[in-house]
């Protein structure tokens, strides 16, 4: 039976965790009234404290938790005396010399009446809150100009006192304010504010100010069009004058002068430890955590910055990298052991019509050495369209069943999935390779029989969809599982594929930017098929106005004339009463049918049955239709060689990795291919994004282009979210940063997987502290 002692101690930890995670009520299961019925029976006071806790507002929890917390340590219990009813925290008497440590409530601040409420407006509720809590810029402040040297136009910051003010109302529901500031040399500057009448009170004569804005010049009169102000703290140790000076996203009524003090109090209170190791800071030359907290927010000079800037960033990697690499696994896991041997990889490419490009084979030899490692293979092989990743996954699952290993490649249609099955048998099938083909299409009986050879190991080598991770479905012997367009499933429809921890190789045609996969795809190693085999003729896109799309479908027939076929992609199925301006598919292809009587034309949608799919797509290969209308149903794997242009309806509702993706579904042979965007958007900011595709064919510089107009979003479904807001980091440039954090997460990993050492207590509490702030779910 556990004793008193060990209750205390069993509740006092998550009342903690309650407290330091902003009081949220969601440390435990239930709440914090359920873990009382459980543990606080033997502490009735303690329960009498946090009775009603679900109903209070987050301070008044966080006074009864610190109430609690009082009554459960080992100090004099707090006075138990009741004003309006309610039992009050203990009186706190600061004191302004004590030691801090990071998890310590802001209410430990020396910084006067109501800043507990100010910080807590902010989100700051911790002395780590307050640390972290970034400037969002810097201004250096050593030397402010002579205002006699400005520039019209330039801009600049002053700091000086009101000596004047005036309100002016030129017309109903138009304020302007104006102040005149005078500087230590005795030169004025009108300082003009518009429409902002809660500046008004803080324009007092005789008021110290600190204002920034653009100068205008009239005569020998200088006027700041303000953009920022701030009240200056006075005194010869300013915080916020003669000095690089940060500037903090703040809330009307809490000052910069008032978030520059509460970050020096905690920069010179609190006992920093770091949670990097020396030689760790050395080897990637990373200044000390204290140095760059110090410096993020006062720095000395720009050197000092710098360096705070490059440590700090490195952390946000290093803790991102973390996080993906240790979620949903434990430590590293063995997969299977394959030989894979270059005498097979040669068998295989000999058996081709073609030879493998050089980026190819530099592909195969990374997975193959994955492949003999005992440690499971976890891969991202990432190419653009028609760069020959299909061919790369049927040579590693030849390995794989030489080995009298079962392989397994998933798809994420069924249009895609008889299409790999059918480039598979062409690729395996001579090498005495026996494929199955798994789909929601079969009939019962069908399905049963296939199920029946995957589970006797008849089948080396099974190709489908969703149908593959039924529970009806067992593996004889699953070594391989090849997962293509992974993004396009979610995390327990992949997971359900790996239960037997098969070597993982994941294919993604959609190009992604290098820092981008190296954070979504953490845990993955990633390879790049960066070279396109020869023949290929590069596609002519073009961009026009919807007021010219006559002449496109002209262009467009003139090409099924010559015996070639055609895709018109539209972003709607049928006509919406809400986006009346989008070409619909179905109304699409009746107009289509009435411009262009010659052509044959059928329409793929979504909304079809997989058999109506398969039978259109079936025909158009058939070159039974000539124009294909269809929605973004086709943008991947659909592969007729045949088809040599592309109308995209609307391009402007498509984002350029997509509109890139579909793109690749002409240009698969070597006819000269075409794309001919139409937007119904004339604006130049459409334009100038749609010209991004029309004069590039390079996937990745699309997809960099892509990321920084649209920003990471989700990429792995339900695996993640989305990545997190960076405060300092740029994931489209610091790929160099991300690479040296990951290398440095991994090092950490495979000494010790559950960073379970002692040692890295400090780091596995920071790894916590980040994953609990952007709502990430626990990992360790």
């Amino acid at each position: 039976m556990a004793t008193v002692q060990e209750l205390r101690d069993k509740l006092r930890k998550p009342l903690e965790r309650e407290l330091l995670t902003g009081c949220s009520n969601r440390v435990v299961a239930g709440g914090v009234e359920k873990l009382l019925e459980h543990l606080g029976k033997p502490f009735p006071q303690v329960r009498e404290a946090l009775r009603g806790y679900a109903a209070m507002d987050e301070d008044e929890r966080g006074e009864r938790l610190r109430a609690a917390l009082a009554l459960l340590s080992d100090a004099p219990r707090p006075s138990t005396e009741r004003s309006t009813g309610a039992r009050s925290a203990p009186p706190v008497t600061l004191d302004p010399t004590a030691r801090l440590q990071p998890g310590d409530e802001v209410s430990k601040l020396d910084l006067g009446p109501g800043s507990v409420k100010k910080l807590h407006a902010l989100g700051l509720r911790t002395v780590r809150d307050v640390l972290h809590h970034y400037p969002r810029k810097h201004e250096d402040r050593r030397a402010l100009p002579n205002l006699q040297d400005v520039q019209d136009g330039e801009k600049l910051t002053v700091q000086g006192v009101v000596v004047s003010k005036t309100r002016r109302t030129p017309k109903p529901g138009m304020l302007i304010l104006e102040a005149v500031l005078q500087d230590a040399w005795g030169q004025k500057v009108r300082c003009t504010w518009f429409s902002q009448p809660w500046v008004e009170k803080q324009l007092r004569e005789g008021a110290r100010l600190i204002v920034s804005g653009r100068a205008k010049r009239f005569g020998r009169t200088l006027q700041l069009g303000v953009e920022y102000f701030e009240t200056e703290d006075e005194g010869k140790d300013s915080l916020s004058i003669n000095r690089i000076v940060g500037v903090y996203d703040s809330k009307d009524g809490i000052s910069q002068a008032f978030l520059r003090r509460a970050v020096q109090q905690c920069l010179a209170r609190t006992d920093l430890g770091d949670y990097l190791t020396a030689p760790s800071r050395a080897r990637y030359a990373l200044t000390d955590l204290a140095d760059a907290l110090s410096g993020i927010h006062f720095p000395t000079d720009e050197d000092h910055l710098t360096r705070a800037m490059a440590r700090l960033r490195f952390d946000e990697y290093l803790f991102l990298e973390l996080r993906v690499l240790l979620q949903g696994e434990e430590g590293v896991l063995l997969g299977k052991r394959f030989s894979a041997s270059e005498q097979d990889m040669s068998t295989f490419e000999a058996s081709l019509p073609f030879r493998f490009t050089g980026a190819q084979k530099r592909v195969l030899l990374e997975i193959a050495d994955d492949m003999r490692s005992e440690r499971q293979m976890a891969r991202l092989v990432q190419g653009d369209v028609g760069s020959g990743k299909t061919a790369v996954a049927a040579c590693a699952l030849y390995l794989a069943a030489r080995d009298g290993y079962q392989g397994a490649l998933m798809a994420p249609t069924e249009i895609l999935a008889r299409q790999h099955f059918a480039n598979l048998q062409g690729y395996l099938y001579p090498l005495g390779v026996r494929l199955g083909l798994l789909i929601g299409a079969m009939t019962g009986k069908q399905k049963a029989e296939m199920q029946r050879a995957i589970a006797s190991g008849e089948i080396d080598v099974v190709i489908g969809t969703q149908a593959l991770i039924q529970e009806s479905v067992t593996f004889n012997n699953l070594g391989l599982a090849v997962v293509d367009e992974e993004h396009r499933f979610g995390v327990m429809q992949r997971r359900k594929l790996l239960q037997s921890r098969p070597d993982v190789l994941v294919m993604s045609a959609t190009p992604i930017p290098r820092s981008l996969a190296l954070t979504a795809y953490g845990d993955l190693e990633l390879s790049i098929i960066d070279e396109l085999p020869p023949g290929r003729t590069p596609i002519e896109t073009k961009l026009l106005a919807d007021t010219h799309r006559a002449q496109a479908y002209g262009f467009v027939m003139t090409q099924i004339r010559e015996g070639r076929q055609a895709y018109v992609v539209a972003s709607l199925i049928d006509e919406s009463e809400t986006l009346t301006e989008l070409m619909a598919a179905s109304a699409l292809a009746e107009n289509l049918r009435g411009l262009l009587p010659e052509a044959r034309i059928a329409l793929l949608h979504g909304k079809m049955s997989a058999a109506e799919k398969e039978d259109v797509m079936a025909r158009f290969r058939a070159r039974e239709f000539d124009l294909l209308v269809s929605t973004t149903v086709i943008e991947v794997g659909v592969d007729v060689p045949n088809s040599t242009v592309m109308v995209i309806e609307n391009a402007e509702r498509f984002g350029l990795a997509q509109l890139h993706q579909l793109r690749g579904r002409v240009g698969r042979g070597s006819l000269k291919s075409y794309c001919i965007l139409i937007a119904g958007d004339h604006s130049k900011k459409t334009r100038q994004r749609l010209k991004v595709i029309e004069g590039n064919t390079d996937g990745f510089v699309i997809a960099e282009a892509d990321l920084k107009l649209r920003g990471p979003g989700e990429i792995r479904g339900t695996r993640q979210s989305g990545l997190p807001d960076l405060k300092l980091g740029d994931i489209i440039s610091d790929v160099e940063v991300i690479e040296r954090a990951r290398e440095l997460a991994k090092a950490m990993l495979k000494s010790d997987p559950q960073l379970a050492h002692p040692r890295l207590n400090a780091l596995k509490s920071e790894l916590q502290e980040r994953a609990a702030q952007v709502a990430y779910r626990e990992v360790i």
